[in-house]
């Protein structure tokens, strides 16, 4: 039996890795069984730009300083989400295959195909992996397995490094260093110009003029539940505008969709490609983007970071527990942080300098800094980088002085839930109802009790059986003890079904008031037949 078992795990193994070797990379070349060159495996939400450049700058840094090349094996199964998804199998099947040392949770080294590093995602998902996964131990008790590891600099390297650990309402890196900030992120708004301009609508500067009318249809946005960045930029605009004002913000943004996509990167293509007039995305997508239109020095396609609402998040690597090569782990972490690998992100690339007759920077090493062939349009993390070398960014931008202060309320679990039951998975429901609404209030002399309800009806928040005899609406207040409930997997499976079936009914009853198949006397609600003149 037991024979059987460890077969049976090492097939799920394998099984396991099979995502991550089917998209691999390896410093810009595929990786051969017959490489010998001493490896680090990355798993990576990151473009492959990013790795194109990363991948042999590492590798000419380690050689000059350790005297040794070396490459990446780049493992891309996805977005965040899916990482997280594949890591927590990954560990899952190596406890229970006996991996790891169940008193001290060190990791045996049995497994031979566990990623070193995870490079990039946000804060919050390398939180997520540093929080890792719920195992039992043979006498059944349930312990917390990190699937991150501390990497162990001293507070003066990290002082060097970062100065004060803070940026806006956040910090630059985990204290017990779980996982280290290499670069930051912005969530703002990408749109086109032309597009704007046919609609009759002045280029945004705020997430609320994503709720004009006017751009019903053309909101380009990606799903919260399948996109950590898209989820951070939602969470910005509650934490800045409160409950109330955010959740507006966001139902009627969402009214306003084309679509929701499953990765964070569509809506900038498609917003330069005419098919969206705007759509929130991470600054260097939207910059990006605006960069490969640019005719003449003039872009089609804006980008904005909204005053006081910019949220500024660490894009971190952590070390991962485990890993094959913990030491060649950490000078990647080195890398990332020296001035070198911190250019990287921002610095004109020597394919542009070369076509443009500048010269580059040189920096303390002798080395010319900053990217070959890609201009990566990503902000650095360490301020020195801002105070020596600011005039050659390719973005002038200073995320220290823009970031915003606003906490955020501990709402973020909630993004993914309410906004999927009231617009995601509703979609077909509540465009029929935002049109119908925006019309009422469009039109004088449709009836004041009529046009209420419909207001009542749209807004409205759906109601949760917490399990001890009390129900409770969705509310701030009320919100702690919705969310405790949502831990019980079953119970938020079903609040999830309730919570769609509500948002849809109310929906259409939206639109029977509009057009007069809802009769309500009382309020003033127009009776049956009274509207011919609707879409």
């Amino acid at each position: 039996m037991k024979l059987t078992g460890a077969i049976v795990i090492a097939c799920l193994l394998a099984v396991l890795s099979l995502p991550l070797v089917a998209r691999r990379t390896a410093g810009g070349g595929e990786v051969r069984a017959t490489d010998s060159v001493r490896t680090l495996v990355v798993i990576t939400p990151h473009v492959e730009q990013i790795l194109a450049e990363f991948g042999p700058a590492f590798s000419a840094w380690h050689e000059r300083r350790y005297g040794e090349a070396v490459r990446l094996d780049v493992r891309r199964p996805g977005g965040t989400s899916e990482i997280l998804k594949q890591l927590s199998a990954q560990y899952s099947a190596a406890w229970k295959g006996g991996h790891f040392d169940e008193r001290t949770l060190e990791f045996t080294g049995a497994v031979s195909d566990f990623p070193d590093v995870m490079f990039g995602g946000g804060s919050y998902d390398h939180g997520r992996v540093k929080d890792g996964i719920k195992v039992e131990r043979a006498d059944g008790e349930s312990v917390t397995l990190p699937m991150s590891t501390p990497m162990g600099f001293t507070q003066e390297q990290l002082d060097a490094w970062y100065g004060e650990n803070v940026i806006g309402s956040g910090v630059l890196y985990d204290p017990e260093q779980y996982w280290l900030g290499t670069a930051l992120s912005s969530f703002g708004i990408v749109y086109n110009r032309e597009v704007m301009s046919r609609l009759g609508v002045d280029e945004p500067e705020s997430f609320g003029d994503l709720t004009d009318p006017k751009l019903r249809g053309w909101i380009a946005l990606a799903d919260p539940r399948q996109s950590g960045s898209i989820t951070t930029t939602f969470d910005s605009i509650l934490a800045a505008e409160g409950w109330d004002e955010g959740w507006r913000i966001l139902r009627e943004m969402c009214a306003n969709a084309r679509y929701f996509t499953m990765s964070s990167t569509k809506p900038p293509i498609d917003v330069s490609m005419g098919e969206a007039a705007a759509g929130l995305a991470i600054d260097f997508y939207g910059r990006s983007q605006a960069q490969s239109v640019m005719r003449e020095g003039e872009s089609r396609v804006g980008y904005a970071d909204p005053a006081g609402s910019v949220q500024i998040d660490a894009d971190p690597v952590s070390i991962l527990r485990g890993g094959p090569d913990p030491e060649l782990a950490r000078r990647f972490v080195e890398f990332c942080m020296s001035e070198e690998g911190q250019a990287l992100w921002q610095f004109h690339s020597r394919a542009y300098r070369e076509r443009n007759g500048t010269a580059g920077v040189v920096g303390k090493d002798g080395v010319t800094l900053g990217p070959t062939t890609y201009e990566l349009r990503r902000l650095p993390v360490r301020r020195v980088m801002y105070e020596r070398y600011f005039e050659h960014f390719v973005d002038r931008v200073d995320p220290f002085a823009i970031a915003s202060s606003a906490r955020p309320g501990a709402w973020r679990s909630a993004i993914g839930i309410m906004m999927g039951a009231f617009a995601i998975d509703t979609l077909d429901d509540l465009h029929p109802a935002w049109d119908a609404l925006c019309r009422a209030r469009a039109d004088a002399s449709f009836p004041p009790g009529a046009l209420a309800e419909m207001e009542r009806l749209f807004y409205a928040w759906p109601e949760q059986e917490l399990g001890d005899g009390r129900v409770l609406v969705f509310s701030e207040a009320n919100y702690r003890d919705v969310r405790g409930a949502w831990r019980d997997p079953a119970v938020q499976a079903r609040a999830q079904i309730a919570y769609t079936k509500f948002f849809a009914e109310n929906y259409r009853r939206v639109v029977d008031i509009y057009h007069g198949r809802e009769v309500g006397s009382d309020a003033g609600v127009i009776g049956q037949g009274e509207r011919k003149d609707a879409a």
